[in-house]
């Protein structure tokens, strides 16, 4: 079964970083800005786990408990990517633009 990113929203997610903040890409030249992760137990229209940006903290992280606000759609592929900060706060739409521009 394939989970909707929008089924998310508002939600409390675990999230576990494969890619931490500081961490270059594997196949492609850049650094992650961001924690980057999934959320385990998921499953993507691309097969694999949703994918997670972590907002909140620029250390590297392991993993986290937090709150999806928003997922990004990327329109070139099926690979959505939940948004997740601390519980509590709050990003505009742009500011989530600014901080996943260096990936999306």
């Amino acid at each position: 079964m394939i989970n909707n990113p929008s089924d998310f929203i508002g939600k409390h997610v675990h999230v576990v970083f494969d890619r931490p903040f500081g961490t270059k890409h594997p196949k492609h030249d850049f650094v992650y800005e961001l924690n980057y992760g999934y959320i385990p137990g998921t499953k993507s229209a691309d097969g694999e786990e949703l994918d997670a940006y972590y907002l909140s903290e620029k250390i590297p992280l392991d993993e986290v408990d937090g709150i999806c606000i928003a997922y990004a759609h990327r329109e070139n592929d099926d690979d959505d990517k939940l948004i997740v900060v601390k519980e509590g706060e709050n990003y505009s739409d742009e500011q989530i633009m600014q901080l996943i521009n260096f990936q999306e």
